[in-house]
């Protein structure tokens, strides 16, 4: 199992890519995960692509979709 540090390297922390999609890290209590679907970036949060729902998740890092 991937370490949470070596999980979080893996994805850009800085600012993302406005109305772009991508692919998040997001952590809850039972650690990290990566949401089975895309997500963008609009106006200080974060939506899920396509049905355009706010992402309830602490997102710790996101990179374009692998």
């Amino acid at each position: 199992m991937a370490t949470r540090q070596h999980r979080i390297s893996e994805f850009n922390s800085g600012p993302p890519p406005i109305d772009t999609a991508l692919q998040i890290l997001c952590e809850d209590h039972n650690g990290t995960y990566v949401p089975p679907f895309q997500c963008r970036f609009i106006e200080g949060e974060w939506f899920s692509l396509p049905g355009n729902t706010r992402i309830d998740a602490t997102v710790l890092g996101w990179r374009p979709r692998l």
